[in-house]
């Protein structure tokens, strides 16, 4: 069901098709004045109806694979000069990496240069204010604070607060400088140093630059997909009423926050997962604490899967031939495995055909295949899966911010292939092997014994558990001005 007063922006982009040079489109071209919008009507199904269209609050731009295959970047503009920047939804602020910078990961890609001297630059606390960003995988990102004029697609901050890197350890590909988190502000480093900061995404729909507060997702796996900002991409969204929405999960406060819950990640509950129909259900880690909801956090900037054992070890348990390989929690499958894995979002169920879950071929054994997804560490802040880029090129996604005291956050999915038309084992098997044959075996050494079961210790709850949340909840979040 469409959320409450949810307009969606379809706008049909006729264009000529995106270049994946390291270009972005310079124009988007609108068939006329006019555009369909969906509002939700609860109860009844939704009312196409005309709405007129500000073409200048709206953007589409490349979402562009990287060469590792994983990752995906667009091109922003800050200061007049154009940065490749890594798309996060689990982070929420935006950083390049300055000339400042000359670490060994830093000397390999393109840098902001300070000597330029921007005339769009201010500093903030003469450049005294320091800015930190760290990573789940160890790595992170230092400098300070500062302003400058960011644009994407046709939508400009004029002063947009942003990390200046001077020192990082972050390894980026593809002459990449810097990272845009797509995320919320309380996700914010900047947003929590310095006053009337907001990312960059939230600051287009607070300042009313964006048609609605929204941005899609389209991720393919060879080729150019795109990032649509303040609309969803009509030529790829053929009928919206089919768009599953999901409430954005709500997450308690911190110890040293007000004792009110919002929202921080972009997760939503998980209903379940299956493999070859066979579901499962899930087995949240702190059972008490989320009513016995299994949380996933929706995001870009993960390749694959991740979840916890409880759950991945039954999944695999249930394709014929898989091991463990790695008590960090790789599995192995058979290399002519043809069942599907899914997971079920809304009451929706999403198909994951092998060639879309399994990494590669292991060095050790061409037969076998590494497989997503890998069984991670327990979180404290109890989100139990992580679902990436293996699931996101299967769907086009939505996120929308919500509206201030009217509508709360969503994440729509809109399925890119047809459920009732699954493809036969032998089919689908060649799709794996097709698939296996462009990339390189998968660096690893295969035990010749049974491993023993991997022991993840389950950390103390990282919010304050006394304070209740919900899901989809209404509330004063200042995601958008009430002029949507």
């Amino acid at each position: 069901m469409l959320p409450q007063a949810l307009l969606l922006l379809l706008v049909a982009f006729l264009a000529s098709p995106l270049q994946v040079n390291g270009t972005v489109p310079t124009r988007l071209v609108v068939p006329s004045a006019q555009h369909i919008s969906l509002p939700a009507i609860p109860g009844s199904s939704p009312r196409i109806q005309k709405r007129a269209l500000n073409e200048t609050n709206i953007g589409i731009t490349s979402a562009i694979l990287a060469s590792d295959g994983q990752s995906y970047y667009s091109i922003i503009e800050v200061g007049g000069m154009n940065f490749r920047v890594a798309l996060d939804t689990a982070s929420s602020d935006l950083w390049l990496a300055s000339s400042a910078c000359t670490t060994e990961t830093c000397n390999a890609i393109p840098r902001y240069p300070l000597s330029y001297e921007s005339p769009s630059f201010a500093a903030v606390n003469g450049n005294q204010t320091s800015f930190n960003a760290s990573y789940a995988d160890g790595t992170s990102s230092n400098g300070f604070i500062a302003r400058e004029r960011v644009t994407i697609a046709n939508l400009t901050i004029p002063d947009q607060t942003m990390g200046i890197i001077t020192d990082s350890n972050v390894t980026l590909t593809d002459r990449t400088t810097g990272l845009l988190g797509l995320g919320f502000p309380r996700l914010s480093s900047v947003n929590q140093t310095v006053t009337n900061s907001t990312p960059f995404l939230v600051n287009l729909a607070q300042r009313g630059l964006l048609e609605y507060p929204l941005f899609g997702l389209h991720l393919t796996r060879n080729t150019s997909g795109t990032i649509s900002l303040g609309a969803i991409d009509a030529s790829v969204v053929m009928q919206p009423a089919n768009i599953s929405w999901n409430p954005v999960v709500q997450f308690a406060p911190f110890a040293s926050e007000s004792n009110v819950s919002s929202y921080l990640q972009w997760a939503i509950p998980l209903g379940g997962f299956s493999v070859n129909h066979t579901r499962l259900a899930p087995m949240p880690t702190y059972t008490n604490v989320t009513n016995n909801m299994s949380i996933a956090l929706i995001d870009i900037g993960t390749p694959g899967l991740y979840g916890p054992f409880q759950d991945v070890s039954r999944l695999f348990s249930l394709i014929d031939g898989a091991r463990l390989v790695d008590t960090s929690g790789q599995w192995a499958i058979p290399c002519d495995t043809s069942v599907p894995i899914s997971f079920t979002f809304g009451g929706v169920s999403y198909d994951l055909q092998p060639y879309e879950y399994i990494i590669g071929p292991a060095a050790g054994n061409p037969n076998l295949c590494l497989s997503w997804p890998m069984a991670a560490p327990l979180s404290s802040d109890g989100i139990d899966w992580q679902i990436g880029a293996s699931f996101l090129r299967s769907v086009y996604s939505i996120f929308s911010y919500g509206i201030n005291r009217k509508e709360p956050p969503m994440i729509g999915f809109y399925s890119l292939r047809n459920q009732t038309a699954a493809p036969s084992p032998i089919d689908a098997v060649s799709s794996v092997f097709e698939f296996i044959s462009g990339i390189s075996t998968v660096a690893t050494t295969l035990p010749n014994f049974p491993l023993p079961t991997p022991t993840f210790t389950t950390p103390p709850y990282a919010f304050n558990a006394s304070v209740p949340t919900s899901n989809g909840g209404i509330v004063s979040s200042g995601l958008a001005t009430s002029t949507y």
